[in-house]
């Protein structure tokens, strides 16, 4: 039986049998093999799933909850961003993507888990932010909500993301705006030029 430890683009943890690309966590969120909370405060982040050979027992007592993303773009949906050790790389890249963006200094870690948790929650809530933005100003990578879910941004297509994968594509609407999952810092991150990883299927 799958684990609850998937997580979707609306940031939910759910149990089904998806391979996941992307490791992470949001802190101690479980009790034995059960979620128990949503989050575990303002650090939310996307590892990779082998890092210098390190190997840690799932549900531990006392440590923080594996979650596990389909892709990166899943991920950052979610309101993830990449870990400062075990993807330096994809951090600094990703920092200095969000600066360039906003036309700010390069961000510490702290600052930019304060300003996205603003961004994907409502606060002392689990309740997911949706954010109106320009169909015409969406990078790839973006995840939208949809009447038949999430999808996302690729080139001039939406593809679907379901439990099961990325599903149907359709021609993205050229005008009006889109319900945006993808925190806007996030977004900002992306239209700088942050190559986020995303599977094939949805090409």
């Amino acid at each position: 039986m799958p684990e609850q430890n998937r997580v979707t683009p609306d940031g939910e943890i759910v149990a089904i049998p998806l391979r996941c690309a992307w490791t992470g966590n949001r802190g101690i969120l479980h009790d034995g093999h059960r979620i128990r909370r949503f989050h575990a405060g303002d650090l939310w982040i996307t590892c990779a799933l082998d890092f210098r050979g390190r190997w840690s027992e799932q549900w531990l007592p006392h440590h923080f909850t594996w979650l596990y993303f389909h892709d990166e773009a899943v991920s950052l949906a979610a309101g993830h961003r990449p870990c400062g050790e075990c993807r330096r790389g994809a951090y600094l890249t990703y920092r200095d993507a969000w600066a360039d963006a906003l036309s700010v200094p390069p961000p510490s870690a702290e600052q930019m888990n304060r300003q996205l948790h603003g961004e994907r929650i409502v606060r002392g809530t689990h309740i997911r932010r949706v954010h109106a933005m320009p169909w015409r100003e969406l990078p790839g990578g973006v995840f939208v909500r949809t009447a038949t879910g999430p999808a996302v941004v690729v080139d001039d297509h939406l593809t679907t993301w379901t439990p099961a994968g990325y599903g149907a594509r359709r021609r993205r609407p050229r005008r009006g705006e889109a319900a945006v999952l993808t925190p806007p810092s996030s977004v900002a991150a992306l239209r700088a030029g942050y190559p986020a990883q995303l599977d094939d299927e949805a090409r």
